[in-house]
């Protein structure tokens, strides 16, 4: 069962470091894309389409930007690049959804796709979890990912994100690693999340937990009541990660092999957890 909760939470979208206090970056997008001086909201500039340019931090608190061979100061030390609807920016030679941030903090240029939480997921669930496995496997990574990510906004703010897009965080690939099946376990299971004594949890999980998962304390320094040593399901696999929470290997064959639901596979790995479904109305009309 799921409850229905209206959870308070600062935004429905998410905010995903790309890139951190680098020396220059690459940024191109697939339809003309506005880069606006978040501090003016004036228009500076129009990126063409399907063009690469080139971005570098210039003294302390500019930007400059690469136009016909040569470099261009943009008098702000944060812009936001936005593609028109429907358009992509590439960035790592990856496409995203969403809009992205860009700013000088005075150590280098610092990459931040701004994007809603479900089109996140879908850059998520692929890039976490083999494409090819039991769909069941893939709506549990998907509420496991949702999860984490609400119960973790705000975790690099001095960086001005919430998460990084690599396993440190969570994985995320963007737009480029999406695919037609985990979209739709993304899809499936919008909206909800896993809760415990009604808060959203950290849904800690590992690639595999060699045969039995470890319980919080045992490798942090506070046991949770819904992150217990249980059986991973996992066996043959290598150990690969802190072994908290679900094993997704153990996740894949408990559906493929024992017919477990996303929820049943869940509630294993979590126990003493419920489900709820977060709502708000200007989140889903973005």
């Amino acid at each position: 069962m799921v409850l229905m909760l209206f959870f308070t939470q600062p935004s429905f979208a998410i905010k995903i470091g790309l890139q951190t206090e680098v020396n220059r970056t690459y940024i191109g997008a697939s339809t003309q894309a506005e880069i606006i001086d978040c501090n003016t909201n004036k228009l500076l500039f129009v990126m063409e389409k399907m063009k690469g340019y080139e971005f570098k931090p210039y003294k302390s608190d500019m930007i400059a930007i690469k136009v016909d061979g040569e470099f261009k100061k943009i008098k702000t030390n944060k812009v936001v690049i936005k593609p028109q609807a429907d358009g992509f920016v590439s960035v790592k030679r990856k496409w995203y959804r969403g809009h992205f941030q860009l700013y000088n903090d005075g150590v280098g240029l610092t990459v931040i796709n701004d994007i809603p939480m479900e089109k996140y997921l879908c850059g998520v669930v692929p890039s976490e979890m083999p494409s090819s496995w039991d769909m069941e496997a893939h709506k549990a990574q998907a509420i496991a990912a949702r999860s984490y990510a609400f119960a973790n906004l705000g975790k690099r703010a001095k960086y001005g994100y919430d998460l990084k897009d690599t396993p440190e965080d969570q994985a995320y690939g963007g737009a480029s690693a999406e695919k037609v099946n985990t979209n739709d376990a993304v899809a499936e299971t919008e909206g909800i999340v896993i809760i415990y004594d009604g808060k959203i949890i950290p849904a800690y999980y590992s690639a595999a937990a060699g045969g039995q998962t470890k319980g919080a304390g045992e490798v942090w320094t506070k046991d949770l009541a819904f992150l217990k040593s249980v059986p991973s399901f996992d066996e043959g696999i290598k150990k690969n990660g802190h072994g908290v929470g679900m094993s997704q290997y153990g996740a894949n064959n408990l559906a493929s092999k024992k017919g477990y639901n996303a929820y049943q596979i869940l509630r294993y790995f979590y126990p003493n957890t419920k489900f709820a479904r977060i709502k708000d109305p200007d989140y889903y009309s973005k």
